[in-house]
């Protein structure tokens, strides 16, 4: 499945530009992504694994604030319209659906800065 099934943003401060400033969060089945709006910094996250599970029965160790978030969407295991929380961490993101307690873990894979103003080489 490529389906975005949450969509949504949240203002923060980026880690990259520093700035308060909406990141873009969208989690499908295949990954998640979230993208600063400034300045384009992207952290992509892959399928770990999914089963139901409890809150807080994983409990991430991260490097920067944890995202504790929730967003309405249409879950894939029972197929009830409510809410998801999300919780994202510079290593981790998973949804779970808090109707199911179906549960999808992602672990980082990637990050993306966008160079803006071309390489320093060539100014």
């Amino acid at each position: 499945m490529t389906e975005d099934f949450i969509r949504m943003r949240y203002p923060t401060t980026c880690y990259n530009c520093g700035k308060l400033v909406d990141q873009e969060i969208t989690a499908s089945s295949s990954r998640s992504e979230v993208v600063c709006s400034n300045c384009g910094a992207t952290r992509i996250f892959v399928p770990r694994f999914e089963e139901p599970a409890s809150p807080g029965e994983f409990a991430p160790v991260e490097c920067y604030d944890v995202w504790d978030l929730l967003s309405d969407a249409t879950c894939k295991k029972c197929h009830v319209t409510g809410p998801h929380r999300l919780i994202i961490g510079c290593r981790n993101f998973s949804t779970h659906c808090e109707n199911c307690d179906y549960t999808h873990f992602f672990r980082f894979d990637l990050e993306y800065i966008p160079d803006r103003d071309g390489p320093a080489d060539t100014q």
